[in-house]
């Protein structure tokens, strides 16, 4: 390796060991998960699926895919499951070309109100293959407006209707939004990326047998190796199958599949069931404590792992873009996002605070109260030495695995 190479590994351990990784897409995942991500795995091209690749000596490599594709229906509950996606995005990809044609309609949430960008936004492929209409949350209670979708798609009569959001710390009515789909004859697309460890740990309710299909990445809440995940009924499995390889995609990343595989079977044990009910604790007692601080939270909660923050009514002059900046300086490791009824759409008015990772070093309530106190520091530029110190504090009683 390198020695340019090597600093810069050893420098984002040193970030993400002395800081307070925040950001609600990421999290810490175990020893074995990075043991499987940098096996001897990494030296193979597996093209194809278990028992029906295109190259000799698959056998030890069909049995890791097998594996996580085992797990994954034990945890999910789906008939078919395909774990061979880069990413989430390439799932939901896989998704629009197996049940899609050109110029279909997808009907999904606004990304300004909590959607993400690969359910039909025009900077992203699927925005541009297909025309898409947005529903929306509503400004007042943050919450996604479900009247509002019933009535988009009776008018838009949409081919795909997509649930599960980026950025939306509540939970989502599957049942509502598959009768929505149910009235225009529609399919049902339930992108669960940032839900899935709530999900496979009963503590969210899941889509799994209500929409035709859910999606996901496999390295947020659910804490495995890097990548997406397909889940469905046998009825879409070769079609699925078929739109991811050849598809969309050329070999499976084996060692990917194989950090999923890890991943999943410590999901399926009881300390994993206890890791996502304390991540959710965790996020309710920061948001409520940040609340007690004056701090508008988004929808007066969350659900979720998630926590979003309006910062128009407590700090009118700050953007999500310079609250983000804030807190990076200080080491407290956020992002910008967008909100319900959003007037500063480029800058965003708001952050979004996830506590997956903190969960994952051992963070409970009192630690997330302390948390809370220093995010509430460090947007009111008050205290800012001492926060430094109680950082230094917080990573030391709380390190990472080794």
């Amino acid at each position: 390796m390198s020695e340019d190479l090597a600093d810069a590994l050893d420098a984002e351990e040193t970030t993400q060991r002395n800081g307070l990784l925040m950001i609600a897409s990421e999290n810490h995942v175990s020893p074995a998960v990075m043991a499987a991500q940098g096996s001897v795995l990494t030296n193979r091209n597996a093209l194809g699926y278990p028992d029906d690749r295109l190259y000799p000596a698959s056998q030890d490599i069909d049995t890791v895919e097998q594996l996580a594709i085992d797990y994954a229906k034990e945890l999910w509950g789906a008939d078919h499951v395909n774990v061979q996606p880069h990413s989430g995005s390439l799932a939901n990809l896989a998704v629009y070309l197996a049940v899609l044609e050109p110029n279909d309609r997808i009907l999904a949430l606004d990304p300004i109100d909590g959607g993400h960008i690969t359910h039909g936004d025009t900077r992203h492929i699927s925005g541009k293959q297909h025309e898409t209409e947005f529903y929306h949350a509503n400004p007042e209670t943050g919450r996604v407006d479900y009247d509002d979708l019933q009535t988009r798609a009776e008018e838009f009569d949409p081919d795909l209707i997509i649930s599960g959001y980026s950025a939306y710390p509540r939970e989502v009515n599957w049942e509502r939004v598959q009768a929505a789909a149910d009235a225009v004859d529609a399919y049902h697309l339930a992108d669960i990326a940032h839900l899935s460890g709530l999900i496979a740990a009963d503590q969210l309710a899941s889509p799994v047998g209500i929409a035709d299909f859910a999606t996901g990445s496999t390295y947020k809440t659910i804490r495995a190796g890097r990548g997406g995940v397909i889940l469905c009924d046998e009825m879409y499995a070769d079609a699925i199958d078929a739109a991811v390889f050849p598809g969309s995609q050329g070999g499976a990343a084996m060692p990917m599949i194989a950090g999923k595989a890890a991943g999943f079977a410590e999901a399926l044990t009881p300390e994993f069931d206890s890791y996502a009910e304390q991540l959710v604790t965790n996020a309710r007692t920061l948001a409520q404590t940040l609340a007690e601080r004056g701090i508008h939270v988004v929808s007066g909660g969350t659900d979720t792992h998630i926590v979003l923050i309006d910062l128009r009514q407590s700090h009118p002059d700050l953007t999500g873009s310079e609250a983000e900046a804030k807190l990076e300086a200080a080491g407290i490791y956020v992002t910008k996002a967008t909100v319900p009824g959003e007037t500063r759409p480029n800058e965003a008015s708001g952050i979004r605070i996830g506590t997956p990772a903190l969960t994952s070093r051992g963070f409970e309530e009192e630690e997330m109260k302390k948390v809370a106190e220093l995010i509430n520091h460090v947007l009111n530029d008050d205290d800012l030495e001492n926060v430094q110190t109680e950082i230094a504090v917080l990573c030391e009683e709380n390190p990472l695995d080794e």
